[in-house]
């Protein structure tokens, strides 16, 4: 009896323990490493509720999850938990942790108290470097555009994607693709010009260089472009209005640019625009989600809103009912999540709403959420989701970053003017005011850190001549005082030019002026500007004009009158410091212009690749541009010689050799800019009177010579024809090579058969 009771004791004892220490959970598939991620994606799927399906389309504001220090994240929130709850939610946005244990932090309770452990997804703004304090800013895009050097624009991905994902954030809002063809938007700064060939370039380098070797390492995050599509040239110049345009037109330009994005650069991330074109909001246009985006392209990462745009299809557009119907509209279209378009609460039930009236079907939900789960597969989130604390110090704004934003921003400045060799400052020059408010400014640049400061121009002066220069300034004037204090400020700064060598005034744009939300309804410097660059001319001292501007400006006054203009856009960290070094001749200005700089707004729109029956023609004013597309000048001069093309006749599908022999003609040793143009001479559409198809830098010594190559790709020959096929059709093509698009030096023809 003992020995049953004994043994009763022991079963017991095993079923209390086996209660009380449940065996390990069966290891579902969705979380072995080692399956393939579209295995993962269809288990995990299938695994989900229709409440945790919806919620992964969803976006949640940094404020929502964290303890917030101005713009910045300090530490995981009491809200955290109850906003990520059980189900989870789709991702972070505006949280800018100061360190990756706040990312941390909240993604260990997502995977640990979640039913299903789903990882969040963190999404910030890093155009030309980390929104966040204390990260590497670079050169605003239209100033790396300016460079035309895609090897700068890929290092600078790198370099930011290295500082986001050391915060622990997976995802950057960028770049912008848009083609800026109307300069009154005030996004022009963000983009990489008005050209689709050299935006192409910039924005492949910049996704490969967001996106890393592989998604899951701990220096790479999703490169989302924007705005998808045709957004740069809204009715008017005016953000977010609607964009007129017709299939062929947007394919052979706009479209080209984010194809090549998605096909050459791999982007898994993309932003639908607010703007509509032909009727349609792009967030609702199944045939730019599906149709070309993904069944053309191939695109295999997830779609975003740009924020509210969803709710504009039903408070602006007017092509929804009721926010049920907006969002049944635009996830049946191809959008995967929202940015900030309902709240939570009204987002749930609308989408709930929707998949039981029959407006949203379930095949197109489990088609968004699969889409958001495989990129967060990707960055190995549900894998290695913790990022090392000790990283953000080794590789958050180093020496090694900051030479590379320096060498960005010398490369990025454009020589506008310089008569005389008034540039650069010689040993004759002792004595320098420099005078205009923006000569003091810090601005970084549109979508930078907000607490970050550059070096100012005035500053940058002073740190590269140190004794070799006296250098005063002057404001010369101040948008917030009395007439009588104006007088008094433009009289100071004209006494002060009077008593130095040489003046260097700073014109161009407030920061009240410029980005997103800031358009303009004309290009032409303000008139205290005006006033103030009239008066220093009258002085009769040498004049240096450097423009510190977000866009092209009309400076017909200035572009006549003042003898030497250098573009400097915004050069983020280190902008004094490369304006000061073209100045004094330490650097020799290699830039070009990204974008035409119109005489007046009347011109508009003004860009190079026009089509052949594009005209300006007016009865008041010159028809030619005030700076043309791919402009710039150096301290040396170059010499083209040798053109060759080979073999001048070709296949349908061949691509010709193109070369080209440069000399240094000049004292200075400088870097050219090459650029390659075509024409299709006769098409069975209309084509621009040139393209430009290829561009080079080569620097050489004084005397020497170098040999430019060019391989024209096959794909650079082809058009949407009168049956919308993309063709290579037989005929001549023209070759135009120079050193900007007016100032071509060489001209051959290669002939398709």
């Amino acid at each position: 009896m003992k020995k049953k009771n004994a043994s009763i004791l022991a079963l017991l004892t095993i079923s209390f323990c086996s209660f009380n220490y449940p065996a390990p959970p069966v290891k579902f598939p969705y979380k072995d490493p080692k399956l393939p991620v579209e295995k993962r994606v269809t288990d995990l799927l299938s695994r989900m509720t229709v409440a945790e399906k919806i919620r992964q389309l969803d976006m949640y504001w940094g404020h929502e999850v964290a303890n917030m220090q101005g713009h910045e994240a300090v530490s995981v929130s009491d809200s955290a938990k109850i906003n990520i709850g059980t189900q989870g939610i789709g991702s972070v946005h505006d949280l800018y942790p100061l360190t990756a244990a706040v990312t941390n932090q909240i993604q260990r309770y997502a995977l640990e108290k979640t039913r299903l452990g789903i990882p969040v997804l963190f999404i910030e703004e890093g155009l030309h470097g980390y929104e966040s304090l204390g990260s590497t800013t670079f050169p605003t895009p239209m100033a790396l555009a300016g460079a035309w050097d895609t090897t700068i624009v890929h290092q600078a991905g790198r370099i930011i994607a290295t500082e986001v994902r050391a915060h622990g954030v997976n995802m950057i809002l960028g770049p912008v693709l848009c083609l800026p063809r109307d300069p009154r938007w005030g996004r022009v700064e963000e983009t990489y010009g008005e050209d689709p060939y050299l935006a192409a370039a910039n924005g492949v380098a910049m996704v490969k260089g967001l996106q890393g070797n592989k998604l899951s390492d701990d220096n790479a995050v999703i490169s989302e472009p924007k705005h998808f599509a045709v957004h740069g040239i809204p009715e008017a110049g005016s953000n977010t209005a609607p964009v007129n345009i017709g299939e062929r037109e947007a394919r052979s330009s706009f479209l080209y640019v984010f194809e090549k994005a998605v096909r050459e650069g791999g982007a898994m991330g993309m932003m639908a625009a607010y703007s509509e074109i032909d009727g349609i909001p792009c967030v609702d246009n199944h045939w730019l989600l599906q149709d070309v985006l993904r069944k053309e392209w191939g695109f295999k990462g997830f779609v975003l809103s740009d924020l509210g745009a969803i709710k504009m299809s039903l408070n602006n557009h007017r092509v929804a009912s009721n926010p049920a119907d907006a969002l049944a509209q635009t996830f049946t279209a191809g959008l995967d999540m929202q940015f900030y378009d309902f709240p939570h609460v009204q987002f749930f039930n609308a989408v709930t709403a929707a998949l039981k009236s029959g407006q949203l079907s379930a095949a197109n939900l489990n088609r968004a959420v699969s889409n958001v789960l495989r990129v967060k597969f990707m960055l190995g989130l549900f894998d290695h989701p913790f990022i090392d604390e000790d990283l953000l110090k080794k590789v958050n704004h180093t020496e090694a970053s900051r030479a590379v934003a320096l060498q960005a921003a010398r490369e990025g400045i454009s020589l506008l003017k310089n008569e005389n060799s008034l540039l650069p400052l010689g040993p004759g020059v002792h004595s320098v005011a420099v005078i205009g408010p923006l000569a003091q400014s810090t601005y970084l640049g549109g979508y930078a850190n907000k607490q970050g400061k550059g070096v100012a121009i005035v500053e940058g002066l002073k740190q590269r001549a140190g004794n070799s220069l006296e250098i005063k300034y002057e404001e010369g004037y101040s948008a917030d005082t009395s007439a009588a204090q104006q007088t008094e400020n433009l009289q100071k700064a004209v006494n002060t030019v009077n008593n130095a060598d040489v003046a260097i005034v700073v014109l161009g744009e407030d920061i009240k002026e410029v980005g997103e939300g800031k358009d303009r309804s004309n290009l032409d410097l303000n008139g205290q500007q005006s006033r103030l660059i009239e008066a220093i001319y009258k002085t009769g001292k040498p004049t240096v004009v450097v423009l510190f501007n977000g866009r092209p400006l009309c400076i017909n006054w200035v572009a006549k009158k003042i003898p030497a203009i250098v573009e400097s856009w915004f050069l983020g960290d280190t902008g004094g410091l490369a304006v000061a070094d073209v100045l004094l001749g330490k650097v020799n200005p290699s830039g070009k212009l990204p974008m035409t700089f119109p005489r007046s707004v009347g011109q508009l729109p003004y860009y190079y690749d026009h089509k052949p029956t594009s005209r300006h023609v007016y009865v008041d004013q010159d028809t030619s541009a005030l700076f043309p597309f791919g402009y710039g000048l150096s301290y040396t001069t170059f010499q083209y010689s040798g053109l060759s093309i080979s073999p001048a006749s070709i296949p349908l599908s061949g691509s010709p050799d193109i070369s080209i022999t440069i000399k240094n003609t000049g004292k200075v040793e400088g870097t050219e800019v090459v650029q390659l143009y075509i024409r299709d001479v006769v098409a069975s559409v209309t084509t621009p009177v040139k393209a430009l198809k290829g561009f080079k830098r080569i620097s050489l010594k004084p005397g020497e010579s170098g040999i430019v190559k060019f391989k024209l790709d096959n794909k650079e020959l082809m058009l949407w024809n009168r049956q919308m096929k993309h063709v290579v059709e037989p005929g001549e093509f023209k070759v135009m090579i120079g050193s900007s698009s007016e100032d071509i030096r060489a001209t051959g023809s290669f002939y398709v058969k």
